[in-house]
């Protein structure tokens, strides 16, 4: 008992003695301090960067005025036109905003490991050294995989196209379904869903940009009067225009653009006029409807609605053939050499 009460002050001695030791506490207390200070620090700038990129994001779309395009004219008209192209563009505003909050997470926390493992002792030089090197492999061997990605950045930036757009890209014509920085995913007329990588888009035709434009190719007899079939069609394409059904979709008045092209029985009148972005197919659709029933009603000759007669004349006979032969020409043709 006595021995035991003796140990006790040299117990203290060596723990006090260890307690004090400079690697006891840079183990024990130094360097967890350290740790939990980087993720402090990484949590805070994550945190204060995520939301000034994500008030950035909501200033843009909701004030006036700006540059570069992310943000709307102050003189800029309330029509169902502007409202559609506001929607496009706080669409892309909230894509790069994500894309910006995705860039910033990566960077802070890939420092803070590093600092974490600079903290406990770890060598970081050779990791830094391997990552560059396996950098350079995936580089090498996932070029497309980069070009598809900053394809992609750049079309965002550009704003060239966006969900819900008509475009068409690589032969094929369809709406966009979804769109991240490496794929474009389009839905055509049939419903085939295409995937589309963006490295691969060289050419893009945006049908569904700001507006479109409905062209409207009306043919007519050339036995009827021109000037006539004109204002007929004329006056039934502003009343169709004005109708409930597509009103909302256009944007200006039809034009009657003359007659486009000539053929052996017809003439073909073109009409055009702006629509609301991807509803061209629509409105003129219901405008050939209306066309043809006013053209009918105001009796103006359709090709194909009036009889074809085939005249057989004597000098086209055929010296070679017998006459029962010709006779049969005659009555096949028309008759009786008539």
């Amino acid at each position: 008992m006595t021995a035991t009460r003796e140990n006790i002050p040299e117990n203290i001695d060596s723990v006090t003695t260890w307690w004090e030791d400079p690697a006891t506490r840079e183990v024990l207390l130094e360097r967890p301090l350290k740790v939990a200070l980087i993720l402090i620090v990484a949590f805070a700038v994550h945190f204060v960067l995520s939301r000034v990129i994500t008030r950035a994001a909501d200033r843009s779309i909701h004030s006036s005025g700006g540059r570069i395009g992310l943000r709307r004219s102050t003189d800029e008209e309330d029509t169902p036109q502007a409202r559609a192209q506001e929607g496009r563009r706080q669409a892309r505003i909230r894509t790069l905003a994500n894309v910006g909050r995705s860039a910033v997470a990566i960077v802070i926390w890939v420092w803070a490991a590093l600092a974490i493992l600079s903290e406990i002792e770890v060598n970081v030089a050779p990791l830094i050294a391997s990552a560059g090197v396996v950098g350079v492999a995936i580089g090498f061997g996932a070029q497309s995989l980069v070009k598809d990605f900053l394809s992609g950045i750049f079309t965002l930036l550009e704003n060239q196209y966006g969900v819900g757009d008509t475009i068409s890209v690589n032969g094929v014509e369809g709406t966009v379904e979804d769109m991240t920085l490496r794929v474009t995913t389009l839905r055509d007329i049939d419903g085939v869903l295409w995937y589309i990588r963006n490295g691969d888009i060289h050419q893009v035709g945006n049908q569904s940009d700001r507006y479109s434009v409905a062209r409207l190719e009306v043919p007519v007899s050339l036995t009827a009067d021109p000037k006539r079939a004109a204002d007929v069609i004329l006056a039934a394409a502003r009343t169709s225009a004005a109708s409930p059904a597509i009103r909302d979709s256009v944007i200006t008045e039809p034009e009657l653009r003359g007659v486009s092209t000539f053929a052996t029985d017809h003439m073909t009148y073109r009409v055009t006029l702006n629509t609301m972005p991807g509803e061209q197919w629509g409105v003129a659709r219901s405008m050939y409807e209306d066309i043809l029933d006013a053209l009918q009603e105001a009796g103006v000759t359709l090709p194909g609605t009036q009889p074809v007669i085939i005249k057989y004349h004597p000098d086209n006979r055929d010296t070679g053939a017998s006459g029962k032969e010709q006779a049969a020409d005659g009555d096949i043709t028309g008759g009786n050499g008539k």
